[in-house]
C-alpha cells in the first residue's frame, strides 16, 4: 500500500478537503511527535501515529468505532427533523469522516449507541439476520407482575410480525423490567409491552452482546473509542 502524505492522512481523519489539510500543515498547525511539520508530502508511519492539530491530541485511525450513552431528545439521524442529532455530541471530525450510528435509538430513548465509518462493521452490528443482543431497562405505568415476565418470555404477537416474537425478560423494580432482544425490530421493545398490555414510559440501552455500558463508565452525553478488546465482547 502507497504511504499516505500527511496532508491526505489529515483528510482521511475529518480535518477538512485536501486543500484546507495542507493550509493547515504550511501555517504550522500540525504536529508530528515532538515537533510542527509543516511539509505536507512527508509520509510519516500511521502505525502508532499520534499527532496534533491546533494544539489538539489524535491517533491515526483508518476507521473509528465509538461508543456514546445517548441522552434524551437526540436523534441519530445524519439530518435530524426535530430535536439535535446524534453527531453535535462528536468532535466535527466525526461527521467529516461519515460517522454513522450503528442502528437507532428513538429520541426519547437513552443508552449505549455504537457509531463507527465502517460499513461493514456498520452492517454486522445491525442486521436482524446477526442477532446481535441488546439489553434495555424498561420502566412501565403499571407494576411488574410475574405474568408480564412469563409473556414476553413466551412471547408477543406484533400486528405486522408473522410469528410471536419472544425476549429474556426479569423483573428489575416495581416498576422496571430487563428485556434482552436479538432482532431489533422497529420499536420492538415499546411494542412487545404494548403488546402485553403495559405503556412503556422510558427505556434505556444498557448493552449490546456482551459490551455494558456500566463497564465503559460513560456518563450521559459522553463517548469513547472502542479498542479491539471492547470490539470483541460485542
Amino acid at each position: 500500500m502507497k504511504p499516505l502524505t500527511l496532508d491526505k492522512i489529515l483528510q482521511t481523519q475529518g480535518f477538512g478537503t485536501r486543500k484546507e489539510c495542507r493550509n493547515l500543515i504550511l501555517h504550522g498547525a500540525v504536529g508530528v511527535g515532538d515537533e510542527i511539520v509543516t511539509d505536507y508530502q512527508v509520509t510519516p508511519d500511521t502505525a502508532n501515529l499520534d499527532f496534533t492539530v491546533d494544539g489538539a491530541s489524535w491517533r491515526y485511525r483508518e476507521h473509528v468505532y465509538i461508543a456514546l450513552n445517548k441522552p434524551a431528545g437526540v436523534e441519530c439521524s445524519r439530518r435530524p427533523a426535530v430535536h439535535r442529532g446524534v453527531l453535535s455530541l462528536l468532535p466535527d471530525q466525526f461527521t467529516l469522516r461519515d460517522v454513522q450510528p450503528v442502528g437507532r435509538l428513538d429520541h426519547d430513548t437513552t443508552g449505549l449507541l455504537l457509531l463507527s465509518d465502517d460499513g461493514n462493521f456498520i452492517h454486522a452490528q445491525s442486521h436482524p439476520k446477526r442477532h446481535v443482543s441488546k439489553t434495555y431497562v424498561a420502566t412501565i405505568q403499571e407494576q411488574v407482575t410475574p405474568e408480564l415476565v412469563a409473556q414476553l418470555s413466551a412471547g408477543v404477537k406484533l400486528s405486522d410480525e408473522p410469528a410471536p416474537l419472544a425476549a429474556k425478560a426479569r423483573q428489575l423494580d416495581t416498576y422496571q423490567i430487563e428485556i434482552a432482544i436479538d432482532m431489533g425490530k422497529y420499536h420492538q421493545v415499546k411494542r412487545m409491552l404494548a403488546a402485553a398490555g403495559h405503556h412503556c414510559v422510558a427505556l434505556h440501552r444498557t448493552a449490546i452482546g456482551g459490551l455494558t455500558l456500566e463497564s465503559l463508565g460513560l456518563k450521559e452525553g459522553a463517548w469513547c473509542y472502542l479498542e479491539n478488546e471492547q470490539l470483541a465482547q460485542l
